[in-house]
C-alpha cells in the first residue's frame, strides 16, 4: 500500500501502549474507538471538556517566570506601547501549536524522534541535547520566580523552594494522567489572579485598546534596548519546549485524529487565556509605574510585586505574588515534563503519565531529576541566577529557529501526515515566520557579542536578511522548476478522520526538496556559530570577563 495515495492506514506507530486506550481527561471521559457522531451542542460539549488541556496547559505554562519578567518590564520601562507585540503573535502561536497538535493525533510519536527517523542521527541527537540543555536553563529560571515571590511574602525561601518541586514531582508521579491534570487546571485557573490585579490599577481602557491594536515603537527609546525586549517578548511567548510538549501530551492523552477540530478549540482557548494574562500584566506594570520614580528602572518580578503594594495596595502585591508562584509550579511541571517524553520517545523508553513511577522509571527520573537539579541551584549560594535567566533567553531564541524549520518540514511530509499535510497557504505564512524568527535570532546573537551595536546595524540584517531570503527563495525555486514538471497529487482531505501514520519503520524515506536542503545546510551553519559563540559569552561573564 502506497503511503502517498493517502489510503487508510489502520494500524498505529504508538511507541508506548499506554499511549492507545480510552481518553480519560480532567473534566470527562471518551471510550476507546468511540466513532458516535455528536450531533447536539450536549454531546459536543461534554467531548469538548473531554478533550480539553492539552492547548490550556501549554499555553498557560508558557506564562511562566520568563514571561512575567518580560511583561512587566516591558510595562514598566515603555508603558503600554508595546501591547501590540502580543495580537501579532496570536496566529503565530496557532500556526506552530496546531501544526504539533495534529503531529500528535496522527503519528502517535513525539516530536524529537521524528526528527531522528527522518533528517538522521545529528538533528535527532541536536534536537534532544539542545532541548534538554534549554529547559534545564528553564526550568532553573522558574524556581528564580518562586523564590523572588517566596522573599516578596516574606516566606523561607529553602522550605517554599523544597515544596514547591516536592509538589511538582508528586502530582506527576503516581500513575494517574487524570490526577495530573487536573492539578494542571487548578494551576490554569490560579492564572486569573491576574485579572483582580488589572481591575484594581484600572488602567486607562481606551489607551490599552488602542495599543494592544496600533503597533509602535515607545517614544525616545533606544532602538536597540526596544528590539531586544521585542525579542524577548517574542522568546518567552512561542517558546521550542512548546513544541515537544504539546505533541507528546496529545499522545499520551490519547487523542486521535477525529478529534482534533476538539482540540484546536482547546488550544484557541488557551491562546486567549495566554494574551489576557500577557495584557493584564503588561497593562498594570504601565499604570502602576508611569509618572513614579521606578519607571523605566525595571529590576525583577520582586520589585513589581513591591511596587504593585506601594501604589496599588497590599492586596495587588500579594496577588501578584501568588500567581507568580503558581506560573513558575505549572512552568516547570510542563517543561520538565516535555523533556521526559522527547528523551523517553528517542530512547524507547516508556514514557506516559499512565504509568506509576515504577513501571517508567527512567521516565521520571529524567522529570524528577530536572526538578531537584534545579531547586538545588536556586538554593546554592553564589549560583548565577541573573546570568542563568539571561542565558536561557538568548538561548531560546538562538533555538526557536531550527524547531519551526522541522515543524514545517515535517508537517509537509506526506508519509507522516497523509491527508492532514499543510496546506500552501499554511507553508508560505509559517516559511515566513521561519525568516522573521531567524532574523531576530541574528539580532539577538548579535546583541549578545556586542552590547553596543547600533540601530543602524539592527535595520541592516533586517533589510538584508529580508532580501537575501527572498533572492534564495525565487532562485533556488526556479531550479527546482526545471528539474520538474510533474504535478503534484491533490490531497484527498476526505480521508482525515481515519488515517494514522503507519508504523515508523514502515515508511520510506524523507524525500527533501533542493530548497529544504539548502535551508538546512544554511541553518546547521548559524545554529553552530550562534550558540557557540553565545556559550562563549556566558562564559565570559561567568568568569568576570570583560564585555
Amino acid at each position: 500500500m502506497s503511503q502517498l495515495d493517502f489510503e487508510t492506514v489502520p494500524r498505529s506507530a504508538a511507541l508506548d501502549d499506554a499511549h492507545v486506550g480510552n481518553i480519560r481527561g480532567a473534566f470527562g471521559t471518551i471510550l476507546h474507538g468511540d466513532v458516535a457522531p455528536r450531533t447536539n451542542w450536549s454531546a459536543r460539549l461534554k467531548t469538548l471538556l473531554a478533550i480539553i488541556g492539552p492547548g490550556l496547559i501549554v499555553m498557560v505554562g508558557d506564562n511562566d517566570a520568563g514571561a512575567f519578567g518580560t511583561y512587566t518590564q516591558a510595562g514598566q520601562n515603555y508603558g503600554t506601547a508595546l501591547l501590540w507585540t502580543l495580537l501579532l503573535l496570536v496566529p503565530v502561536l496557532y500556526v506552530n501549536q496546531e501544526m504539533v497538535l495534529r503531529l500528535g493525533a496522527v503519528t502517535r510519536v513525539g516530536h524529537a524522534r521524528l526528527i531522528l527517523e527522518r533528517f538522521g542521527k545529528f538533528w535527532g541527537a541536536f534536537s534532544v541535547i539542545d532541548l534538554f540543555l534549554l529547559n534545564a536553563l528553564t526550568i532553573v529560571t522558574e524556581f528564580i520566580g518562586i523564590s523572588l515571590a517566596l522573599d516578596y511574602l516574606g516566606l523561607p525561601r529553602e522550605a517554599g523552594v523544597g515544596i514547591a518541586a516536592l509538589l511538582i514531582m508528586a502530582v506527576a508521579g503516581t500513575g494517574d494522567f487524570r490526577r495530573f491534570e487536573r492539578f494542571s487546571m487548578i494551576l490554569v485557573l490560579g492564572s486569573l489572579l491576574l485579572v483582580p490585579i488589572f481591575l484594581t490599577v484600572h488602567p486607562p481602557m481606551a489607551q490599552v485598546a488602542h495599543d494592544f491594536v496600533v503597533p509602535q515603537m515607545p517614544e525616545g527609546a533606544k532602538l536597540s534596548d526596544v528590539m531586544l525586549l521585542i525579542i524577548g517578548i517574542v522568546g518567552t511567548t512561542v517558546a521550542p519546549w512548546q513544541l515537544f510538549f504539546q505533541q507528546s501530551y496529545v499522545i499520551d492523552k490519547r487523542i486521535t485524529p477525529r478529534f482534533i477540530r476538539y482540540e484546536r478549540a482547546d488550544l484557541w482557548i488557551g491562546i486567549v487565556l495566554v494574551i489576557i494574562g500577557g495584557v493584564a500584566m503588561m497593562a498594570f506594570a504601565a499604570a502602576t509605574f508611569t509618572g513614579q520614580v521606578e519607571f523605566g528602572a525595571f529590576t525583577d518580578a520582586g520589585g513589581v510585586a513591591a511596587g504593585l503594594e506601594k501604589y496599588a495596595g497590599k492586596t495587588a502585591g500579594v496577588l501578584f505574588a501568588i500567581a507568580l508562584i503558581d506560573a513558575c509550579i505549572i512552568g516547570a511541571s510542563a517543561v520538565s515534563l516535555s523533556t521526559a517524553y522527547a528523551i523517553g520517545d528517542v530512547l524507547s523508553l516508556k514514557h506516559s503519565l499512565h504509568r506509576k513511577a515504577t513501571d517508567a522509571k527512567g521516565f521520571y527520573a529524567v522529570y524528577c531529576g530536572l526538578v531537584v537539579l534545579a531547586a538545588a541551584l536556586v538554593l546554592t549560594p553564589g549560583t548565577p541566577l541573573g546570568l542563568l535567566t539571561n542565558a536561557v533567553q538568548t538561548l531560546a531564541g538562538v533555538l526557536l529557529p531550527s524547531a519551526t524549520v522541522f515543524l514545517l518540514l515535517l508537517c509537509n511530509d506526506k508519509a507522516v501526515l497523509g491527508p492532514w499535510v499543510n496546506s500552501r497557504k499554511l507553508n508560505i505564512f509559517t516559511g515566513a515566520v521561519i525568516a522573521v524568527l531567524v532574523m531576530l535570532s541574528i539580532i539577538l546573537t548579535a546583541s549578545v557579542m556586542y552590547p553596543d551595536m547600533g540601530e543602524q546595524a539592527i535595520i541592516g540584517i533586517l533589510i538584508g536578511g529580508s532580501v537575501l531570503a527572498v533572492v534564495m527563495t525565487v532562485v533556488i525555486k526556479a531550479i527546482e522548476g526545471r528539474k520538474t514538471s510533474v504535478a503534484e497529487p491533490a490531497v484527498d482531505r476526505s480521508l482525515q478522520n481515519n488515517w494514522l501514520m503507519p508504523p515508523l519503520a514502515e515508511l520510506p524515506p524523507a524525500r527533501l526538496t533542493l530548497l529544504s536542503r539548502v535551508w538546512m545546510v544554511v541553518l546547521r551553519g548559524y545554529l553552530v556559530i550562534a550558540a557557540g559563540l553565545v556559550l562563549v559569552r556566558i562564559v565570559q561573564l561567568a568568569v568576570g570577563g570583560n564585555a
